[in-house]
């Protein structure tokens, strides 16, 4: 499965967050699109809505199994998606910006 650094991201990078509504609200990066796994399937229409013609999708998640199994499906749907090695929790310790919706600092749950 492909994957992808987090410090090989780069700012404007398409960026799915599909960790739990609980997890988001603690902390995320600012500008990830929010779709849950656990509805993801019933809301891929947002995704192919937002998620800019022919960009790659960088899926993410709290350290990297959820966002696996995201990938795997988009590929499977003929998406262009890699996985974010080690999740947000990598992205927090790299020193990336964690936010709230209020745009406030947040956290990694």
């Amino acid at each position: 499965m492909p994957t992808v650094q987090v410090g090989d991201l780069k700012d404007g990078d398409f960026l799915v967050d599909v960790r739990e509504d609980d997890e988001w609200r603690a902390g995320h990066a600012a500008g990830a699109l929010h779709i849950p796994i656990s509805e993801f399937v019933a809301r891929y229409g947002e995704l192919t809505e937002a998620a800019p013609q022919d960009a790659r999708v960088h899926v993410i998640c709290r350290s990297g199994a959820r966002s696996a199994q995201v990938t795997q499906y988009l590929a499977q749907q003929g998406v262009d998606a890699v996985n974010v090695h080690g999740g947000m929790q990598i992205w927090e310790a790299e020193g990336r910006p964690v936010v709230t919706d209020g745009g406030t600092p947040g956290f990694v749950l």
